[in-house]
């Protein structure tokens, strides 16, 4: 095993539970757009990429129209949808052991960290965080995974093999990846299906926070 000593985390779908106030924040600026009421499983996908990325690609809006639904989506979310979420069970006693264990830790999520932040504090995540990178409202300042990453790697002066990448979607491993960083994948979130474990390929898949624990400690 490679001598890591910062382990960076995703947050929607590792840290926490994310996905009604995602939901809804979606279904409000769908339907504010004109678009038909979308299933849960249409946006299960939704959870963690951007939100540009998800309304380009998930439901073919133009750049400029994606804007358009992204700027309603956070009318929503700033109110109500930041709220609409819950820590996943085990995220802060695991948080608490390896910071005790002398690994530094960083948040490192596509989320706007002007809303990651808020979260990170409400559900104590924030006490054992050494740095906390979301992305920018502007869709430029940190747009992708990987940004955010190398931002990540950045502000704790990391080299790539010093750093583990915790997440539970292929966009975790494919950022990770572009700085040559290792990516351990958890099922607890919001993954589409079993195969995507297979084909982003990340260094570890653990079941829960027991597995990650039981390779760092």
């Amino acid at each position: 095993m490679k001598k890591y000593t910062c382990i960076l985390f995703d947050l929607d779908g590792t840290l926490t539970y994310s996905h009604p106030g995602i939901y809804a924040c979606f279904r409000y600026a769908l339907e504010k757009m004109g678009a038909p009421e979308p299933t849960d499983t249409q946006l299960r996908p939704c959870v963690g990429p951007s939100l540009m990325y998800s309304f380009q690609n998930f439901f073919g809006y133009s750049k400029e129209d994606a804007a358009k639904a992204t700027a309603l989506y956070r009318e929503r979310y700033a109110v109500k949808g930041i709220w609409e979420n819950s820590p996943i069970p085990g995220a802060v006693e695991t948080l608490q052991a390896l910071k005790s264990a002398g690994y530094r830790l960083a948040m490192a999520t596509s989320k706007p960290q002007l809303f990651a932040e808020q979260i990170a504090e409400k559900f104590g995540f924030s006490t054992y965080f050494d740095v906390e990178v979301g992305s920018g409202m502007d869709e430029v300042t940190l747009p992708t995974k990987a940004d955010v990453i190398g931002e990540c790697m950045r502000r704790l002066h990391a080299a790539a093999d010093e750093c583990l990448m915790v997440g539970d979607r292929k966009h975790d491993v494919e950022g990770a990846r572009e700085h040559g960083v290792d990516c351990a994948m958890l099922k607890l979130g919001y993954a589409e299906n079993e195969r995507e474990f297979v084909d982003c390929d990340p260094a570890y898949v653990f079941e829960d926070f027991e597995g990650l624990k039981a390779l760092l400690l």
